[in-house]
Protein backbone atom coordinates (compact mmCIF):
# COMPACT_ATOMS: atom_id res chain seq x y z
CA UNK A 1 0.00 0.00 0.00
CA UNK A 2 1.34 3.37 -1.03
CA UNK A 3 2.43 5.46 1.94
CA UNK A 4 -0.08 8.10 2.87
CA UNK A 5 2.50 10.82 3.35
CA UNK A 6 0.53 12.49 0.62
CA UNK A 7 -0.04 15.97 1.88
CA UNK A 8 2.58 18.49 1.06
CA UNK A 9 5.62 19.07 3.15
CA UNK A 10 4.96 22.77 2.52
CA UNK A 11 1.63 23.11 4.26
CA UNK A 12 1.92 26.87 4.37
CA UNK A 13 2.85 29.29 1.64
CA UNK A 14 6.14 30.66 2.98
CA UNK A 15 8.70 32.83 1.20
CA UNK A 16 10.23 29.90 -0.67
CA UNK A 17 6.80 29.14 -2.12
CA UNK A 18 6.90 32.35 -4.19
CA UNK A 19 9.91 31.94 -6.49
CA UNK A 20 10.51 34.95 -8.76
CA UNK A 21 10.70 34.49 -12.53
CA UNK A 22 14.17 34.49 -14.05
CA UNK A 23 15.90 34.53 -17.41
CA UNK A 24 16.94 31.03 -18.40
CA UNK A 25 18.94 31.50 -21.61
CA UNK A 26 22.68 31.68 -20.74
CA UNK A 27 23.33 33.29 -24.15
CA UNK A 28 20.67 35.95 -23.67
CA UNK A 29 22.98 38.93 -23.13
CA UNK A 30 25.24 38.00 -26.04
CA UNK A 31 22.24 37.63 -28.34
CA UNK A 32 20.85 41.02 -27.34
CA UNK A 33 24.23 42.71 -27.75
CA UNK A 34 24.49 41.32 -31.27
CA UNK A 35 21.66 43.71 -32.23
CA UNK A 36 23.54 46.85 -31.15
CA UNK A 37 25.13 47.64 -34.55
CA UNK A 38 21.72 47.51 -36.26
CA UNK A 39 20.19 49.66 -33.51
CA UNK A 40 22.97 52.18 -34.06
CA UNK A 41 22.05 52.26 -37.74
CA UNK A 42 18.40 52.94 -36.86
CA UNK A 43 19.30 55.99 -34.80
CA UNK A 44 21.77 57.31 -37.36
CA UNK A 45 19.15 57.01 -40.09
CA UNK A 46 16.65 58.80 -37.85
CA UNK A 47 19.11 61.63 -37.15
CA UNK A 48 19.87 62.06 -40.86
CA UNK A 49 16.22 61.97 -41.93
CA UNK A 50 15.10 64.44 -39.25
CA UNK A 51 18.17 66.67 -39.58
CA UNK A 52 18.98 66.33 -35.88
CA UNK A 53 22.13 68.32 -35.00
CA UNK A 54 23.12 65.91 -32.22
CA UNK A 55 21.74 62.74 -30.67
CA UNK A 56 22.86 60.27 -28.03
CA UNK A 57 21.16 56.93 -27.36
CA UNK A 58 21.62 54.12 -24.90
CA UNK A 59 20.62 50.49 -24.39
CA UNK A 60 20.21 49.10 -20.87
CA UNK A 61 20.35 45.34 -20.30
CA UNK A 62 19.88 43.70 -16.92
CA UNK A 63 20.64 46.69 -14.77
CA UNK A 64 23.62 47.97 -16.77
CA UNK A 65 24.10 50.58 -19.44
CA UNK A 66 25.27 48.09 -22.04
CA UNK A 67 25.81 50.51 -24.91
CA UNK A 68 25.88 54.21 -25.76
CA UNK A 69 25.86 55.53 -29.30
CA UNK A 70 26.00 59.07 -30.62
CA UNK A 71 26.12 61.03 -33.83
CA UNK A 72 26.31 64.72 -34.62
CA UNK A 73 27.40 67.57 -32.38
CA UNK A 74 26.39 69.01 -29.04
CA UNK A 75 27.23 72.51 -30.28
CA UNK A 76 27.09 73.55 -33.95
CA UNK A 77 29.43 76.47 -33.29
CA UNK A 78 32.29 74.62 -31.62
CA UNK A 79 31.57 71.35 -33.50
CA UNK A 80 32.10 69.45 -30.24
CA UNK A 81 30.69 65.94 -30.77
CA UNK A 82 27.75 64.62 -28.79
CA UNK A 83 28.93 62.02 -26.27
CA UNK A 84 27.73 59.95 -23.33
CA UNK A 85 28.72 62.89 -21.09
CA UNK A 86 26.85 65.57 -23.03
CA UNK A 87 24.14 67.19 -20.88
CA UNK A 88 20.68 67.42 -22.50
CA UNK A 89 17.45 68.84 -21.18
CA UNK A 90 14.98 65.93 -21.01
CA UNK A 91 11.81 68.00 -20.60
CA UNK A 92 8.72 65.95 -19.62
CA UNK A 93 10.75 62.87 -18.80
CA UNK A 94 11.28 64.86 -15.58
CA UNK A 95 7.72 63.97 -14.57
CA UNK A 96 8.77 60.48 -13.50
CA UNK A 97 11.36 61.98 -11.13
CA UNK A 98 8.61 64.13 -9.63
CA UNK A 99 6.40 61.08 -9.18
CA UNK A 100 9.30 59.28 -7.47
CA UNK A 101 9.68 62.21 -5.07
CA UNK A 102 5.99 62.08 -4.17
CA UNK A 103 6.11 58.31 -3.62
CA UNK A 104 9.22 58.59 -1.46
CA UNK A 105 7.47 61.17 0.72
CA UNK A 106 4.44 58.87 0.85
CA UNK A 107 6.60 55.92 1.90
CA UNK A 108 8.12 58.08 4.65
CA UNK A 109 4.64 58.89 5.98
CA UNK A 110 4.88 62.58 5.11
CA UNK A 111 1.88 62.61 2.78
CA UNK A 112 -0.76 60.35 1.27
CA UNK A 113 -1.72 60.01 -2.38
CA UNK A 114 -5.30 60.41 -1.12
CA UNK A 115 -4.54 63.79 0.44
CA UNK A 116 -6.61 66.58 -1.08
CA UNK A 117 -4.46 68.93 -3.12
CA UNK A 118 -5.68 71.76 -0.89
CA UNK A 119 -3.93 70.19 2.12
CA UNK A 120 -0.54 70.99 0.58
CA UNK A 121 -1.53 73.89 -1.67
CA UNK A 122 -4.02 75.92 0.42
CA UNK A 123 -4.80 78.22 -2.53
CA UNK A 124 -6.47 75.22 -4.17
CA UNK A 125 -9.17 75.20 -1.49
CA UNK A 126 -10.72 78.22 -3.19
CA UNK A 127 -10.67 76.59 -6.62
CA UNK A 128 -14.05 76.56 -8.35
CA UNK A 129 -14.68 72.97 -9.40
CA UNK A 130 -16.61 72.18 -12.59
CA UNK A 131 -19.63 70.49 -10.98
CA UNK A 132 -21.22 70.57 -7.54
CA UNK A 133 -20.70 66.85 -7.09
CA UNK A 134 -16.97 66.88 -7.93
CA UNK A 135 -15.02 65.08 -5.22
CA UNK A 136 -11.99 66.84 -3.73
CA UNK A 137 -9.06 66.53 -6.12
CA UNK A 138 -6.27 64.40 -4.72
CA UNK A 139 -2.56 64.02 -5.24
CA UNK A 140 -3.07 60.77 -7.17
CA UNK A 141 -5.21 62.70 -9.70
CA UNK A 142 -2.32 65.01 -10.47
CA UNK A 143 0.15 62.12 -10.77
CA UNK A 144 -2.03 60.12 -13.17
CA UNK A 145 -3.37 62.96 -15.34
CA UNK A 146 -6.93 62.38 -14.14
CA UNK A 147 -7.55 65.75 -12.46
CA UNK A 148 -9.52 67.15 -15.42
CA UNK A 149 -7.01 69.98 -16.00
CA UNK A 150 -6.61 70.93 -19.68
CA UNK A 151 -3.88 69.64 -21.97
CA UNK A 152 -1.35 72.47 -22.00
CA UNK A 153 1.79 71.51 -23.92
CA UNK A 154 2.11 74.68 -26.03
CA UNK A 155 1.45 76.94 -23.03
CA UNK A 156 3.20 74.81 -20.42
CA UNK A 157 6.51 74.71 -22.29
CA UNK A 158 6.93 78.42 -21.78
CA UNK A 159 6.16 78.35 -18.05
CA UNK A 160 9.26 76.42 -17.01
CA UNK A 161 10.84 79.49 -15.44
CA UNK A 162 7.68 80.82 -13.77
CA UNK A 163 8.09 81.97 -10.17
CA UNK A 164 6.26 80.93 -7.02
CA UNK A 165 4.53 84.32 -7.15
CA UNK A 166 3.31 83.54 -10.68
CA UNK A 167 1.85 80.22 -9.51
CA UNK A 168 0.17 81.93 -6.56
CA UNK A 169 -1.39 84.44 -8.95
CA UNK A 170 -2.64 81.72 -11.31
CA UNK A 171 -4.15 79.75 -8.44
CA UNK A 172 -5.96 82.83 -7.13
CA UNK A 173 -7.42 83.35 -10.59
CA UNK A 174 -8.51 79.71 -10.81
CA UNK A 175 -7.95 76.89 -13.32
CA UNK A 176 -10.47 76.05 -16.04
CA UNK A 177 -11.28 72.35 -16.42
CA UNK A 178 -11.43 70.50 -19.71
CA UNK A 179 -13.07 67.34 -18.38
CA UNK A 180 -14.82 66.23 -15.21
CA UNK A 181 -12.13 65.22 -12.68
CA UNK A 182 -11.41 61.55 -12.13
CA UNK A 183 -13.29 60.50 -15.27
CA UNK A 184 -10.71 60.39 -18.07
CA UNK A 185 -7.12 61.05 -19.11
CA UNK A 186 -5.92 64.55 -19.97
CA UNK A 187 -2.21 65.40 -20.04
CA UNK A 188 -1.37 68.38 -17.82
CA UNK A 189 1.94 70.12 -17.22
CA UNK A 190 0.14 72.31 -14.70
CA UNK A 191 -0.60 69.18 -12.64
CA UNK A 192 3.08 68.39 -12.28
CA UNK A 193 3.88 72.02 -11.50
CA UNK A 194 1.47 71.65 -8.58
CA UNK A 195 3.17 68.40 -7.58
CA UNK A 196 6.45 70.30 -7.39
CA UNK A 197 4.82 72.72 -4.93
CA UNK A 198 3.52 69.75 -2.92
CA UNK A 199 7.01 68.20 -2.74
CA UNK A 200 8.40 71.50 -1.50
CA UNK A 201 5.76 71.89 1.20
CA UNK A 202 5.79 68.24 2.35
CA UNK A 203 9.59 67.91 2.33
CA UNK A 204 10.29 71.29 3.90
CA UNK A 205 12.85 72.15 1.22
CA UNK A 206 12.70 73.26 -2.42
CA UNK A 207 11.60 70.62 -4.89
CA UNK A 208 14.84 70.61 -6.87
CA UNK A 209 16.97 70.20 -3.74
CA UNK A 210 14.85 67.32 -2.53
CA UNK A 211 15.11 65.52 -5.87
CA UNK A 212 18.85 66.24 -6.07
CA UNK A 213 19.59 64.91 -2.57
CA UNK A 214 17.13 62.05 -2.27
CA UNK A 215 16.96 60.70 -5.84
CA UNK A 216 19.71 61.92 -8.16
CA UNK A 217 22.55 61.68 -5.64
CA UNK A 218 21.34 58.31 -4.38
CA UNK A 219 21.33 56.91 -7.91
CA UNK A 220 24.79 58.28 -8.69
CA UNK A 221 23.45 60.76 -11.24
CA UNK A 222 26.19 63.26 -10.46
CA UNK A 223 25.95 65.14 -13.76
CA UNK A 224 22.21 65.81 -13.61
CA UNK A 225 20.80 69.18 -12.58
CA UNK A 226 17.82 71.51 -12.88
CA UNK A 227 19.97 74.59 -13.52
CA UNK A 228 21.14 75.08 -17.10
CA UNK A 229 23.70 77.62 -15.87
CA UNK A 230 25.38 74.94 -13.72
CA UNK A 231 26.25 72.77 -16.73
CA UNK A 232 29.90 73.27 -17.84
CA UNK A 233 30.15 74.67 -21.34
CA UNK A 234 32.39 71.78 -22.32
CA UNK A 235 29.53 69.29 -21.88
CA UNK A 236 26.47 71.47 -22.52
CA UNK A 237 24.16 70.52 -25.39
CA UNK A 238 22.84 73.53 -27.28
CA UNK A 239 19.26 73.19 -28.45
CA UNK A 240 18.17 74.13 -31.97
CA UNK A 241 15.05 74.74 -34.00
CA UNK A 242 14.93 73.74 -37.67
CA UNK A 243 13.51 76.65 -39.67
CA UNK A 244 11.37 76.22 -42.80
CA UNK A 245 14.30 77.27 -45.00
CA UNK A 246 16.37 74.35 -43.69
CA UNK A 247 18.68 76.38 -41.48
CA UNK A 248 19.04 76.05 -37.71
CA UNK A 249 18.29 78.64 -35.08
CA UNK A 250 19.71 78.30 -31.58
CA UNK A 251 17.02 78.18 -28.90
CA UNK A 252 17.61 80.20 -25.78
CA UNK A 253 17.66 77.93 -22.72
CA UNK A 254 14.62 78.21 -20.48
CA UNK A 255 15.41 79.00 -16.84
CA UNK A 256 14.44 76.73 -13.97
CA UNK A 257 11.36 77.81 -12.05
CA UNK A 258 8.19 76.60 -10.42
CA UNK A 259 7.31 74.39 -13.39
CA UNK A 260 10.67 72.63 -13.26
CA UNK A 261 8.85 69.63 -11.78
CA UNK A 262 7.13 69.08 -15.10
CA UNK A 263 10.14 69.35 -17.40
CA UNK A 264 13.29 71.02 -16.05
CA UNK A 265 15.84 68.24 -15.55
CA UNK A 266 19.09 68.06 -17.52
CA UNK A 267 21.08 64.83 -17.67
CA UNK A 268 23.59 62.72 -19.58
CA UNK A 269 23.38 59.33 -21.24
CA UNK A 270 25.55 57.84 -18.51
CA UNK A 271 23.23 59.21 -15.82
CA UNK A 272 20.00 58.37 -17.64
CA UNK A 273 21.25 54.82 -18.12
CA UNK A 274 21.45 54.49 -14.33
CA UNK A 275 17.91 55.80 -14.01
CA UNK A 276 16.44 53.37 -16.54
CA UNK A 277 18.40 50.54 -14.90
CA UNK A 278 16.92 51.54 -11.52
CA UNK A 279 13.39 51.20 -12.87
CA UNK A 280 14.13 47.86 -14.49
CA UNK A 281 15.68 46.61 -11.24
CA UNK A 282 12.31 46.96 -9.50
CA UNK A 283 11.15 43.88 -11.42
CA UNK A 284 10.34 41.16 -10.63
CA UNK A 285 8.96 41.25 -7.05
CA UNK A 286 11.35 39.25 -4.87
CA UNK A 287 12.73 38.75 -1.38
CA UNK A 288 16.22 40.21 -1.66
CA UNK A 289 17.18 43.39 0.21
CA UNK A 290 15.49 46.56 -1.01
CA UNK A 291 18.20 49.23 -1.00
CA UNK A 292 16.18 52.12 -2.44
CA UNK A 293 16.35 55.04 -2.65
CA UNK A 294 12.66 54.31 -3.27
CA UNK A 295 10.98 51.00 -2.50
CA UNK A 296 10.84 48.58 -5.40
CA UNK A 297 7.11 48.20 -4.83
CA UNK A 298 6.66 51.97 -5.20
CA UNK A 299 8.65 52.01 -8.44
CA UNK A 300 6.42 49.21 -9.74
CA UNK A 301 3.40 51.23 -8.62
CA UNK A 302 4.48 53.98 -11.02
CA UNK A 303 4.36 51.46 -13.86
CA UNK A 304 0.76 50.46 -13.28
CA UNK A 305 -1.79 51.80 -15.77
CA UNK A 306 -3.88 54.07 -13.57
CA UNK A 307 -5.63 56.18 -16.22
CA UNK A 308 -6.40 54.55 -19.59
CA UNK A 309 -6.25 56.87 -22.57
CA UNK A 310 -6.27 55.04 -25.92
CA UNK A 311 -7.31 51.72 -27.43
CA UNK A 312 -6.07 51.33 -30.99
CA UNK A 313 -6.99 48.42 -33.26
CA UNK A 314 -6.12 48.80 -36.91
CA UNK A 315 -4.04 47.14 -39.57
CA UNK A 316 -4.24 43.78 -37.81
CA UNK A 317 -2.59 45.09 -34.63
CA UNK A 318 -3.94 46.35 -31.35
CA UNK A 319 -2.61 48.36 -28.44
CA UNK A 320 -3.86 49.98 -25.28
CA UNK A 321 -2.13 52.84 -23.50
CA UNK A 322 -2.56 55.22 -20.64
CA UNK A 323 -0.72 56.82 -17.76
CA UNK A 324 0.78 55.52 -14.55
CA UNK A 325 2.46 57.89 -12.14
CA UNK A 326 4.75 60.11 -14.21
CA UNK A 327 5.09 57.39 -16.87
CA UNK A 328 3.18 56.22 -19.92
CA UNK A 329 2.06 52.60 -19.85
CA UNK A 330 1.09 50.47 -22.85
CA UNK A 331 0.45 46.94 -24.08
CA UNK A 332 0.57 45.83 -27.70
CA UNK A 333 0.60 42.60 -29.67
CA UNK A 334 4.25 42.02 -28.79
CA UNK A 335 4.59 43.07 -25.17
CA UNK A 336 2.24 43.02 -22.20
CA UNK A 337 3.95 45.87 -20.40
CA UNK A 338 5.75 48.80 -22.04
CA UNK A 339 6.81 51.73 -19.85
CA UNK A 340 7.89 54.98 -21.46
CA UNK A 341 7.86 58.75 -21.52
CA UNK A 342 8.89 61.42 -23.96
CA UNK A 343 10.10 64.95 -23.51
CA UNK A 344 10.03 68.01 -25.71
CA UNK A 345 10.98 71.63 -25.12
CA UNK A 346 12.36 74.34 -27.37
CA UNK A 347 15.70 72.96 -28.54
CA UNK A 348 15.34 69.42 -27.23
CA UNK A 349 13.50 66.16 -27.76
CA UNK A 350 13.92 62.89 -25.88
CA UNK A 351 12.35 59.52 -25.26
CA UNK A 352 12.91 56.60 -22.91
CA UNK A 353 11.20 53.22 -22.80
CA UNK A 354 11.70 49.89 -21.10
CA UNK A 355 10.21 46.41 -20.98
CA UNK A 356 10.06 45.35 -17.31
CA UNK A 357 9.39 41.68 -18.10
CA UNK A 358 12.39 41.51 -20.44
CA UNK A 359 14.98 43.51 -18.48
CA UNK A 360 15.74 45.83 -21.40
CA UNK A 361 15.44 49.61 -21.86
CA UNK A 362 16.33 52.12 -24.59
CA UNK A 363 16.53 55.92 -24.49
CA UNK A 364 17.61 58.77 -26.73
CA UNK A 365 18.18 62.52 -26.34
CA UNK A 366 18.44 65.07 -29.13
CA UNK A 367 19.23 68.74 -29.70
CA UNK A 368 16.26 69.45 -31.94
CA UNK A 369 12.94 70.90 -30.79
CA UNK A 370 10.34 68.19 -30.04
CA UNK A 371 12.26 65.46 -31.90
CA UNK A 372 11.51 62.52 -29.63
CA UNK A 373 12.58 59.31 -31.41
CA UNK A 374 9.81 57.07 -30.08
CA UNK A 375 9.28 55.31 -33.41
CA UNK A 376 12.95 54.46 -33.68
CA UNK A 377 12.91 52.90 -30.21
CA UNK A 378 9.83 50.93 -31.21
CA UNK A 379 11.71 49.62 -34.24
CA UNK A 380 14.65 48.71 -32.02
CA UNK A 381 12.44 46.31 -30.05
CA UNK A 382 11.90 44.35 -33.25
CA UNK A 383 15.64 44.28 -33.91
CA UNK A 384 16.26 42.90 -30.44
CA UNK A 385 13.49 40.34 -30.89
CA UNK A 386 15.12 38.98 -34.06
CA UNK A 387 18.16 37.90 -32.05
CA UNK A 388 16.11 35.39 -30.05
CA UNK A 389 17.42 36.94 -26.85
CA UNK A 390 14.38 39.12 -26.13
CA UNK A 391 12.48 36.60 -24.06
CA UNK A 392 10.49 37.11 -20.88
CA UNK A 393 11.61 35.79 -17.56
CA UNK A 394 10.24 32.33 -16.94
CA UNK A 395 8.50 31.64 -13.68
CA UNK A 396 9.74 28.49 -11.92
CA UNK A 397 6.97 26.36 -10.44
CA UNK A 398 6.10 27.04 -6.84
CA UNK A 399 6.54 24.28 -4.29
CA UNK A 400 2.75 23.76 -3.90
CA UNK A 401 2.37 23.33 -7.68
CA UNK A 402 5.27 20.88 -7.91
CA UNK A 403 4.01 18.80 -5.01
CA UNK A 404 0.44 18.82 -6.33
CA UNK A 405 1.64 17.71 -9.74
CA UNK A 406 3.17 14.62 -8.10
CA UNK A 407 -0.13 13.73 -6.42
CA UNK A 408 -2.14 14.20 -9.63
CA UNK A 409 0.35 12.01 -11.51
CA UNK A 410 -0.16 9.38 -8.81
CA UNK A 411 -3.92 9.54 -9.32
CA UNK A 412 -3.56 9.17 -13.08
CA UNK A 413 -1.46 6.04 -12.65
CA UNK A 414 -3.31 4.50 -9.71
CA UNK A 415 -6.39 6.29 -8.48
CA UNK A 416 -7.24 5.99 -4.78
CA UNK A 417 -10.11 7.84 -3.17
CA UNK A 418 -7.97 8.50 -0.11
CA UNK A 419 -5.37 10.47 -2.08
CA UNK A 420 -8.03 12.21 -4.14
CA UNK A 421 -9.81 13.41 -1.01
CA UNK A 422 -6.58 14.60 0.59
CA UNK A 423 -5.70 16.96 -2.28
CA UNK A 424 -9.23 18.14 -3.10
CA UNK A 425 -10.65 21.50 -2.06
CA UNK A 426 -14.18 21.22 -0.64
CA UNK A 427 -15.77 22.16 -3.99
CA UNK A 428 -13.90 19.75 -6.26
CA UNK A 429 -16.06 16.67 -5.83
CA UNK A 430 -19.23 18.69 -5.42
CA UNK A 431 -18.70 19.99 -8.95
CA UNK A 432 -18.04 16.44 -10.25
CA UNK A 433 -18.29 13.47 -7.84
CA UNK A 434 -15.41 11.03 -7.40
CA UNK A 435 -17.02 8.26 -9.52
CA UNK A 436 -17.47 10.68 -12.40
CA UNK A 437 -13.87 11.92 -12.15
CA UNK A 438 -12.56 8.39 -11.94
CA UNK A 439 -14.59 7.32 -14.99
CA UNK A 440 -13.43 10.32 -17.04
CA UNK A 441 -9.78 9.51 -16.35
CA UNK A 442 -10.29 5.82 -17.16
CA UNK A 443 -11.91 6.65 -20.50
CA UNK A 444 -9.15 9.09 -21.42
CA UNK A 445 -6.42 6.60 -20.48
CA UNK A 446 -8.06 4.02 -22.75
CA UNK A 447 -8.00 6.47 -25.67
CA UNK A 448 -4.46 7.63 -25.00
CA UNK A 449 -2.82 4.23 -24.72
CA UNK A 450 0.21 3.56 -22.60
CA UNK A 451 1.40 6.70 -20.79
CA UNK A 452 5.02 6.58 -19.70
CA UNK A 453 6.17 9.97 -18.42
CA UNK A 454 4.90 13.33 -17.26
CA UNK A 455 6.60 16.69 -17.78
CA UNK A 456 7.48 19.04 -14.95
CA UNK A 457 4.75 21.48 -14.07
CA UNK A 458 4.49 24.55 -16.32
CA UNK A 459 3.31 27.43 -14.11
CA UNK A 460 0.93 30.15 -15.15
CA UNK A 461 1.27 31.66 -11.71
CA UNK A 462 2.08 30.42 -8.22
CA UNK A 463 -1.27 28.62 -7.85
CA UNK A 464 -2.18 27.61 -11.42
CA UNK A 465 -0.29 25.31 -13.71
CA UNK A 466 -0.18 22.59 -16.33
CA UNK A 467 1.82 19.46 -16.97
CA UNK A 468 1.75 17.15 -19.96
CA UNK A 469 1.62 13.35 -19.98
CA UNK A 470 3.37 11.54 -22.87
CA UNK A 471 1.11 8.75 -24.14
CA UNK A 472 1.24 6.32 -27.04
CA UNK A 473 -1.66 7.94 -28.91
CA UNK A 474 -0.76 11.55 -28.16
CA UNK A 475 -0.14 13.79 -25.17
CA UNK A 476 -2.57 14.59 -22.39
CA UNK A 477 -2.59 18.04 -20.83
CA UNK A 478 -3.40 18.32 -17.14
CA UNK A 479 -4.60 21.78 -16.09
CA UNK A 480 -5.13 22.55 -12.42
CA UNK A 481 -5.77 25.49 -10.11
CA UNK A 482 -5.22 25.57 -6.36
CA UNK A 483 -7.66 27.13 -3.91
CA UNK A 484 -6.97 30.04 -1.52
CA UNK A 485 -6.66 27.68 1.44
CA UNK A 486 -3.83 26.60 3.69
CA UNK A 487 -2.55 24.27 2.47
CA UNK A 488 -3.56 25.13 -1.13
CA UNK A 489 -5.81 22.32 -2.40
CA UNK A 490 -7.12 21.56 -5.90
CA UNK A 491 -10.23 23.57 -6.73
CA UNK A 492 -10.17 22.84 -10.49
CA UNK A 493 -8.62 20.10 -12.58
CA UNK A 494 -9.01 19.13 -16.22
CA UNK A 495 -7.44 16.35 -18.32
CA UNK A 496 -7.44 17.08 -22.05
CA UNK A 497 -6.04 15.54 -25.24
CA UNK A 498 -3.44 17.83 -26.84
CA UNK A 499 -2.33 18.18 -30.43
CA UNK A 500 1.27 18.66 -29.33
CA UNK A 501 3.19 18.16 -26.13
CA UNK A 502 4.59 21.66 -26.62
CA UNK A 503 1.26 23.33 -25.90
CA UNK A 504 1.48 25.60 -22.88
CA UNK A 505 -1.10 27.42 -20.85
CA UNK A 506 -2.08 30.99 -21.61
CA UNK A 507 -0.86 33.30 -24.34
CA UNK A 508 2.44 32.90 -26.22
CA UNK A 509 5.43 34.48 -24.53
CA UNK A 510 5.29 38.26 -24.93
CA UNK A 511 1.78 38.47 -26.35
CA UNK A 512 -1.24 39.44 -24.29
CA UNK A 513 -4.11 36.98 -24.55
CA UNK A 514 -6.68 38.02 -27.13
CA UNK A 515 -4.34 40.38 -29.01
CA UNK A 516 -3.01 39.21 -32.34
CA UNK A 517 -0.07 40.58 -34.29
CA UNK A 518 -0.48 41.08 -38.01
CA UNK A 519 1.29 38.59 -40.22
Amino acid sequence: MRALALLFTATLLANDAYPPPAFTDPQRTAKLQSALPEIDQLFRRYAAAEKVPGIVWGVVIDGKLAHVGATGVQDRTTKAPATANTVFRIASMTKSFTALAILKLRDEGKLSLEDPIAKWTPEFARMELPTRDTAPLRIRNLMSHSAGLPEDNPWGDQQLGASDADLDKWLRAGIPFSTAPDTRYEYSNYAFGLLGRIVTNAAGQPYEKYVQQHILAQLGMANSTFEFSQVPKATRAIGYRLKPDGTFEEEQPLPHGVFGAMGGLLTTANDLGKYVAFHLAAFPPRDEADNGPIRRSSVREMSHLWTPSNLNARGGTASISGYGYGLRIASDCRFNHIVSHGGGLPGFGSYMAWLPDYGVGIFAMTTLTYSGPSRTINQAWDVLAKTGGLQKREAPPSKPLTEMRAHIWNLWNDWTDAEANQIAAMNLFLDAPIPQRRAEIAALKKEAGRCATASPVIPENWLRGQFNIACANGPIGVFFTLAPTQPPLVQHIEFRRLESDKIRMGAPTGAPAGVACSE
